[in-house]
């Protein structure tokens, strides 16, 4: 099959008693696919599979130990033939010392660790898989974004971050490491000052380097919707901005005076810190605060039609985003159960944006008239029982 040069794509996939699959392989052409099935069926099975292929626990962020079939013995596999900007990989991840196509992912006695491939080439982490493709997704369990934890909105935010720098994600789990050590040394009463200066350091040195990520990265959005704003639009633009002490310090100062500054907070804090048992300051506590641009007002005080136009607005952004830093090769979306909470207008719109992008997006619905919009130049694939069965 020829490459399609302008979008990522998944050519062919493969699953091994992943979820509710004992096995299947489907193979794909580069255009929007629609996967039409019943509630439980494996719709969201399958896209959770292909976001899989990109880095981190995926679109529900399961425990490895979850995503086997309830029916095997907790092996599982999934593998892909994915094309993007750096050309064609073969990407596979799981848990399996056997994969159908005789590769092995990992070893009997490391069944419990999730091993990664590409191209034959076994990887230690999951990062390298944001440069073979990107991916970027929408969920229900997405909608109440904007009115909940402040971890939820962080998280969605490395998320957009990790796909133009799949290196933060190394940034993170260091940062997260050493805070972890930090808080055990703080139920330490004396003697630990040379090991609690050591980790400040490198918490400084890595948590301003994932701020100033971050704000680069809403700088960008920011960009791209000021750009492409209409007060008329089916999904109405977003404001952004940034509420944490790091970012907000950025803004005024140089990386290596802030550096400094959190290095001091952190030595300042310890009592509280200690008191509180845990680390009170620090980019594991900033919040992605986003507004109704047309409106002028915050979207936790919207209705939640308007939370949800606002959220695929935000994605849709991101993706002209990835589409135009990468020469024009469009994500792939992923986008659970799109259509079942727009009017006829915003479906439309949705289906021309994705038109527009030339990007290969994965979208599931119980009704497949939802997408006649599409005609014949969509993919449509029925799910029944964990089979394709059209």
């Amino acid at each position: 099959m020829a490459v399609d040069s302008g979008r990522n794509w998944v050519e062919d996939i493969s699953l091994y008693q992943f979820r509710n699959y004992e096995f299947l392989k489907l193979g794909l052409t580069a255009a929007p696919l629609v996967l039409v099935g019943a509630n439980g069926a494996g719709k969201t099975n399958l896209l959770e599979a292909v976001s899989l292929l990109s880095p981190g626990p995926g679109l529900r962020r399961a425990a490895t130990s979850e995503l086997g079939s309830f029916k095997g013995d907790g092996d599982w596999a999934v593998s892909a033939k994915v094309h993007g900007a750096m050309g064609e990989a073969r990407i596979g991840t799981g848990v399996t010392g056997a994969f159908p196509d005789g590769r092995g992912l990992a070893a009997p006695a490391q069944a419990a660790r999730r091993k990664v491939r590409i191209d034959g080439e076994t990887l230690s982490s999951s990062t390298p898989l944001g440069r073979s493709v990107q991916i970027l997704w929408l969920t229900p369990a997405m909608d109440g974004l904007f009115t909940g934890a402040a971890s939820e909105r962080r998280r969605f935010l490395d998320r957009l971050m990790l796909v133009f720098n799949p290196e933060t994600r190394k940034q993170w789990t260091s940062f997260e490491r050493a805070m972890r050590q930090r808080n055990k040394l703080l139920e330490q009463s004396a003697g630990a000052e040379p090991l609690f200066e050591g980790l400040e350091v490198q918490m400084a040195e890595l948590g301003v380097a994932i701020a100033a990520s971050r704000m680069e990265t809403i700088e960008r959005l920011r960009g791209v919707i000021e750009a492409s704003r209409s007060d008329t639009s089916a999904f109405p633009h977003a404001t952004l901005a940034l509420d944490g002490v790091l970012e907000r310090a950025l803004e005024e100062k140089a990386a290596v005076d802030v550096e400094d500054e959190y290095r001091r907070i952190l030595q300042a804090s310890r009592p509280r810190d200690r008191a509180a048992k845990r680390t009170l300051e620090g980019p594991h506590r900033t919040d992605l605060i986003v507004g109704h641009g047309p409106k002028e007002i915050p979207a936790k005080l919207c209705s939640t039609g308007e939370q949800k136009a606002l959220l695929t607005g935000l994605i849709l952004a991101h993706a002209r985003l990835v589409h135009d830093r990468a020469g024009g090769f469009a994500p792939i979306l992923l986008l659970d159960e799109i259509a079942a909470h727009f009017d006829e207008r915003r479906r439309h719109a949705l289906f021309d944006e994705i038109i527009n992008l030339n990007c290969q997006a994965w979208m599931t619905g119980t009704d497949k008239s939802s997408f006649d919009y599409f005609g014949e130049s969509a993919q449509i694939f029925t799910i029944e029982g964990a089979e394709i069965v059209a």
